[in-house]
């Protein structure tokens, strides 16, 4: 069985289109179009379903309209409106070295120096020239934590953890 854990979030499904069971597809990581996948994972009723592409095409460099097998309707490509999509972290096509942005959201990061866990990511702020990680700290606080290769000390990919080194007093700007 799959879990959350073998699939990250590139996505959600939008309206439908026409009549024949075609639904938007508002994506933020290509990745099923750059490996040729032929599924995604859906989230319907908290469950990890796999839904087959049918066919897909792009309507802009975030937006697909998408056809799934067996969704011949508009009302069935309308039960998974809102619904978010995810993709198997085994076929991801990244290398070791880089991981996408969608990728990183449920790490945890570490402290270098400490060890401890400042928290984990919950989103990549990507609206400014300074990226920054949204986290979620153990004690329920939301920091945001610029996502500089310079404070990246080592990301493990396996155990989806990065460890940060980070100067003095950054946590505490977000009290």
């Amino acid at each position: 069985m799959v879990t959350f854990d073998d699939v990250f979030k590139i996505g959600r499904l939008g309206r439908t289109h026409g009549v024949k069971g075609e639904i938007s597809f508002h994506f933020a990581d290509d990745v099923f179009d750059r490996v040729d996948a032929d599924f995604v994972f859906v989230e319907t009723d908290g469950l990890l379903v796999p839904f087959f592409f049918e066919e897909y095409r792009f309507k802009s460099d975030e937006t697909a309209l998408v056809k799934f097998l067996d969704i011949d309707s508009a009302d069935r490509a309308a039960e998974l409106t809102g619904c978010d999509v995810y993709f198997p972290r085994e076929l991801n096509d990244e290398d070791d070295s880089e991981l996408s942005w969608a990728e990183i959201v449920g790490f945890r990061i570490f402290d270098e120096d400490s060890g401890e866990i400042i928290g984990e990511v919950t989103a990549v702020d990507l609206s400014t020239i300074n990226t920054l990680f949204e986290v979620n700290s153990p004690s329920g606080q939301r920091l945001l934590i610029p996502a500089n290769d310079d404070l990246i000390a080592d990301i493990d990919r396996e155990k989806r953890c990065i460890v940060m080194q980070l100067p003095e007093g950054l946590l505490d700007l977000s009290s």
